[in-house]
């Protein structure tokens, strides 16, 4: 199956941000070590996470971007949102719980700091790389805003593309969990108690938990079966309305079989006068106007029946 441009760029977007993850969580636990801070090595943590993470997801890309076969006559499309899942699940909560025990170890014993200055050069340089990655997931999803005339942010909450939902949550945890560390590194330095150190652990770990929640929810939607998005829908809708001798449009079914693969079925009302070479034009003609409008559309199904009012709510283009 050939891969979308939308695919292509979530595969780069992937590598990169695994790329820039695993280099920055060498130098956090190097600066966590000689520092003894325990928000800088609750950030090594985060960061490994994420590399785990981005492994995982280059697996889901992989598997998912599998051929159909006999066994899965509609592709592998859903066990990349399995392997999004398991990242979720698994590398965000272990980071998180890891970084809540160690901020709450840092308490209790009143953890002091040595060396601040390493600590702030490599949060200085990890703002940097997990930035140009930020900024590379921010400009797909924009893209893909601007595509379908809606918001970012409604992007961000409704796009089956699970790799690069991913990678934006990640990286913008990870630019918030850098801040976090900094001003805890910075409020120990100045009152001279750790406590804010293990208090900046802490939220980091809690927000790590917060991201999994929400990726874990997201993938499990899709897992188990989605429509289409709204704007999607409207597109399909308005395609095949514009099919010469179609009537109306009695049904309209979508299922999110993928990140870049969608199945449509549609119960289609054709004129009362269309012979059956008509019909069978018709259906090739709105075949072929889904797919060029959108290349994510993979199986057209259409069902010729009588006029009658639609029986689902959702057969308009809401």
């Amino acid at each position: 199956m050939a891969r979308s441009p939308e695919g292509a760029q979530s595969v780069g977007t992937v590598i990169i941000a695994g790329a820039a993850n695993l280099a920055i969580a060498a130098a956090k636990v190097v600066a966590g070590l000689l520092s003894g801070s325990a928000a800088v090595l609750s950030e090594a943590a985060h960061s490994f996470a994420d590399t785990t993470t981005e492994v995982l997801l280059f697996v889901a890309l992989r598997r998912g971007a599998r051929p159909a076969d006999e066994e899965r006559p509609f592709g592998h499309g859903r066990e990349s949102y399995a392997w999004a899942f398991l990242a979720a699940v698994f590398t965000f909560v272990g980071g998180g719980v890891f970084s809540i025990t160690q901020g709450v170890h840092a308490i209790m014993i009143d953890q002091r700091q040595d060396d601040n200055l390493i600590s702030y050069t490599v949060l200085a340089i990890s703002a940097v790389a997990e930035g140009i990655s930020w900024r590379r997931a921010s400009r797909q999803i924009k893209g893909r805003a601007r595509r379908f005339s809606i918001s970012p942010w409604l992007v961000v909450r409704r796009t089956p593309d699970t790799t690069v939902k991913a990678v934006f949550f990640e990286d913008s945890a990870a630019l918030i969990g850098l801040v976090l560390a900094g001003a805890g590194v910075g409020l120990s330095q100045i009152t001279d108690d750790g406590f804010w150190d293990g208090l900046a652990s802490i939220m980091i770990g809690l927000l790590l938990l917060v991201v999994a929640v929400t990726l874990a929810h997201s993938n499990l939607s899709l897992l188990l079966g989605r429509a289409a998005g709204p704007a999607t829908r409207r597109e399909i809708y308005e395609e095949l309305v514009g099919v010469p001798t179609v009537v109306r449009i009695n049904t309209l079914l979508t299922l999110q079989l993928g990140p870049d693969e969608i199945l449509v079925a549609a119960k289609v009302d054709f004129a009362d006068d269309a012979t059956g070479a008509a019909i069978e034009a018709a259906a090739d003609e709105a075949e072929r106007r889904l797919i060029t409008r959108n290349p994510a559309v993979r199986f057209v199904f259409l069902d010729p029946t009588g006029s009658k009012a639609p029986d689902r709510p959702d057969t308009g283009p809401g």
